[in-house]
Formats: C-alpha cells, structure tokens, sequence
C-alpha cells in the first residue's frame, strides 16, 4: 500500500507542478500579448498624430486620423494573424491588400517616406512604461 499511497502522492506532485509551470507560461504569454497590443497603438497613434502630414493610400491623401481609422479597422480584420508589431507593419501597415501599392507619409516639409519605413523607425522609439 505505501507504494501505491507514494505513486498517487507522486503524480499529485507531478500534476501540481505542470499545472504552475503553464500557469506562468500562461502569464508570461499574455504580458509579451499586452506589450505588443501596447506597441501597435503606439504605431497607430504616431500617424494619427502627425501635425500637418498625410497619409497616401491608393494614390490618395488622408489625415492622420482617417489613416489611424483605416489602420484599425485592417488590425481588426487581419484577427489572429497579427500577433505582433512586426506582424502589424508588414500585414496592415505597408501596403493595399486590394492594390498591392505601398502606403506612403508625407509630411508636413513634402518629404514623402515609405509606410513601412517609417512605422520600423518608430517601433525603435517604442519604450515600455
């Protein structure tokens, strides 16, 4: 019987152990989650922001706040497949999924950038609070 007692107090253990180990894989998945969340509103909110630049999409100029709009709603339909800032800049924030035409920033002097340039650079500004 002591083998028997031993064995279930054995794999009670075994049980209790795993389940913390996912537990804080778990919790670490979710905080490396919200930091990218974090750091795709930061992309998103830099555009929206910008004072006195456009955003060109398709050929065609918008705000900053019309292209925040846009950015948003593309997040929203590319779902699961955006799990990171990278996966954002290259799946949303790049290109025209209906043209294939590369998004464009033009600020305010008339210097025109890539899109995708400019989110990269602003991703190396991001910093956790």
């Amino acid at each position: 019987m002591i083998s028997a007692n031993h064995n279930k107090e054995s794999m009670k253990n075994i049980l209790v152990i795993t389940l913390t180990v996912l537990g804080l894989f778990c919790g670490m998945a979710q905080a490396q989650d919200n930091l990218e969340r974090r750091k795709i509103e930061f992309l998103i909110s830099s555009v929206e922001n910008l004072n006195g630049a456009k955003f060109i999409r398709n050929g065609s100029e918008y705000t900053g706040k019309e292209a925040a709009e846009h950015l948003r709603m593309k997040l929203q339909k590319a779902g699961s497949k955006v799990q990171t800032a990278d996966d954002f800049i290259r799946i949303c924030a790049s290109a025209s999924s209906l043209s294939g035409r590369p998004y464009m920033i033009k600020s305010s002097d008339g210097k025109v950038q890539n899109a995708a340039e400019y989110f990269r650079k602003k991703l190396t500004e991001f910093h956790q609070p």
